[in-house]
Order: C-alpha cells, then sequence, then structure tokens
C-alpha cells in the first residue's frame, strides 16, 4: 500500500475538467442525443473559474501582482466569485463592480469570500459613471497596485477556454460533437470554446444565446450597434447593452434570443426532470435548444454540447423563488415545475 497522500495542492488545482453529462427526460421528445457540459462542478460553481485562474496567473507571470496587489473587476456575479476565491487562495485584495441585477444569493457570496463590493444601477448605459464599467475603472485608477480584468475586453478570457473546456468537450465527445449551444455574455465562453472546436472541425455549428433586450443578435448579423434594442431585462451573465472584445463573432454560426420567464421556467424543469440544480442562464441556454430544434436544425444523429456555466444555488432568490417568480409576473398559471410545499408537524 502507497504512504503518498493524495491531496490537492489548494481547490484552484480543481478548476476544469468538468463532467459530460447525457441528458435523459428533458429532451425525450427532440430529434439527437444531448449533453450537458456541467460547469457547476468546478470550486467556484461556475465557468469563470477557468478564465479567473488563468488571468490571474498571466498576470503573475508578467511580474503584474506582488503581495499587496489588489484585483478589480466588473461582474454579474459569477466572475466576481471566481476571482475571489482565487484571490483568497493567492493572497490578494480584491474588489469588485457588481450590477444590482445581481442576486442576492451571489452579493452574499461575494462578500463571504472577502471581496469588497460595489452594487451599481445595472439600467444605465455603459458609459455613465455609475455603471459597474466605469466604477471598476474609477476604482483601478484609484487603487495603487491593482489591475483590472476587464473580462468584457480580454483576450485572456477566450484563450481561457480555447486551451480548456474546447479540448475538454472533444475528448469526451470523442470528437462527434455537431453542434454546441451556448449562452452570448462577454462572449469568451463560447468564443474560446468553439475557436478549438472549429480547428478540430469546422463543420460544428456553434449556436449562440441572447437575451432580448441585448444588443448582441443584430450585431452578429448586421455589424449593427442598434441602441434601440436595449431596455432592462433580468437573466443574469447574459446579452450585453455593448460589443465586448471578448467575443469572436466568427467563430458562432447563429443568435437566438430567449424570454426571462421561458428561461427562470425552464431551469426549474431541468431541476424536476434531470435533477440537476441549475442557474438561471442555463435555463436559457436549454431553452434556446428547444427553439432551435423547432427550427430544424437538429436531426437524428446529431450530437449537441449545451453549456451549463453555474449552479442554482446562487438563485435561490429569484429562479427558486415563488414569490419572486410571482412578482415578475412569471407563473400566469404555469407553475407546473413549483417545488412542493413544505408540511409541518406539530
Amino acid at each position: 500500500m502507497s504512504n503518498t497522500i493524495k491531496a490537492y495542492n489548494n481547490i484552484l488545482e480543481l478548476v476544469g475538467n468538468t463532467p459530460l453529462v447525457r441528458l435523459n427526460r428533458i429532451t425525450e421528445s427532440l430529434s439527437g442525443n444531448y449533453f450537458a457540459k456541467m460547469e457547476a462542478f468546478n470550486p467556484g460553481h461556475s465557468a469563470k473559474d477557468r478564465i479567473a485562474v488563468h488571468i490571474i496567473e498571466q498576470a503573475e507571470q508578467k511580474g503584474l501582482l506582488n503581495s499587496n496587489s489588489t484585483i478589480i473587476e466588473t461582474t454579474s456575479g459569477n466572475t466576481g466569485f471566481s476571482l475571489a476565491m482565487a484571490s483568497m487562495v493567492k493572497g490578494y485584495k480584491c474588489i469588485l463592480a457588481v450590477s444590482s441585477k445581481s442576486s442576492p444569493d451571489k452579493i452574499d457570496m461575494l462578500r463571504s469570500m472577502g471581496a469588497e463590493v460595489y452594487v451599481c444601477p445595472a439600467h444605465v448605459s455603459a458609459d455613465d459613471p455609475r455603471s459597474y464599467y466605469e466604477v471598476a475603472k474609477r476604482l483601478h485608477k484609484e487603487t495603487p497596485g491593482s489591475i483590472y480584468i476587464n473580462q468584457y475586453f480580454n483576450e485572456l478570457n477566450i484563450e481561457a477556454h480555447y486551451k480548456s473546456t474546447g479540448p475538454e468537450i472533444w475528448e469526451q465527445t470523442g470528437g462527434q460533437i455537431t453542434h454546441l449551444v451556448a449562452c452570448s455574455g462577454t462572449g469568451g465562453t463560447i468564443s474560446g470554446t468553439a475557436r478549438f472546436l472549429k480547428e478540430q472541425n469546422p463543420d460544428i455549428k456553434v449556436l449562440a444565446v441572447d437575451a432580448y433586450g441585448s444588443v448582441l443578435k443584430k450585431y452578429h448579423e448586421t455589424g449593427e450597434l442598434d441602441q434601440e434594442e436595449i431596455y432592462p431585462y433580468r437573466i443574469e451573465g447574459l446579452g450585453k447593452n455593448l460589443i465586448p472584445k471578448a467575443t469572436d463573432f466568427n467563430t458562432i454560426d447563429r443568435y437566438i434570443k430567449v424570454t426571462d420567464a421561458d428561461s427562470a421556467h425552464m431551469a426549474r424543469k431541468i431541476a424536476h426532470a434531470e435533477g440537476m440544480f441549475v442557474g438561471y442562464t442555463c435555463g436559457a441556454a436549454m431553452q434556446a435548444v428547444m427553439q432551435y430544434h423547432t427550427e430544424g436544425e437538429f436531426t437524428a444523429d446529431s450530437n449537441v454540447v449545451v453549456l451549463f456555466p453555474d449552479h442554482g444555488s446562487r438563485y435561490m432568490s429569484k429562479v427558486y423563488s415563488d414569490e419572486w417568480m410571482e412578482n415578475q409576473g412569471f407563473f400566469n398559471g404555469k407553475n407546473a415545475e413549483s417545488p412542493k410545499e413544505v408540511k409541518y408537524i406539530e
């Protein structure tokens, strides 16, 4: 018997190599084979662990960080948590400018991980001094020894997924993947994964998911940023009111838009059908699969990988709250997937 202790040196070594899981009940009426890439199995429970560790380690290699450094970022929650986690392990300070659209669960989690959090109004223009983009820039200027991750305009966002998520999916599917369905926010996840996969097989179709109220779909189709398309929506980490340079639109074949309500209901349906406790954006990705299928994108021979970005625990006060769903007007009689009633024994 070996006396070697088999342990990881720290939690960051658990980032990546997330499982691919076949979807069964929720896709039983669809043509093709469907698989979820479960990014909630990262230690920070989201795909954003990949970019947090990659970008920080690149900065370390370039000598941009020392023991007194502060990491600053703009986030809707998941990237912030991943950065706060990595900062705790590596000994850096972490300051986050967060959208007010982020769930209270996410904000509490950021604070619990030692981050200093600034909550900024979600429904202001990107160049408004109160926007989380501008607040993060200001904090960076005011904080000596800080680095600004700037995930929306950082090519390393793409590179992280090109080097990890793409190769993992290719290996896990034995090169048999025909379609990738993923949400498009900063664009790093879908772009980096798609870039690698299309290098292996240019025939793989990359299908993106956008939100109503976002500018990405029209920009992809026309090259025009249409300000008239911008209006408030509820899904976090999906869509944008600007064009992120971390999106390589050339790697993406199509965009489709999903609604806030459909995405929320779909997240709850996934939990009930597959036993997967997934986040709001996972619901959006699965809803897009349904819509793409209706439009004839898939056949019986399709092997579709759907990227599920995060975990449902970050949405207890939103998607998994009956009260929140009711207040948004999302039920409208469609509450078959509502949680069971709690019964108290006196």
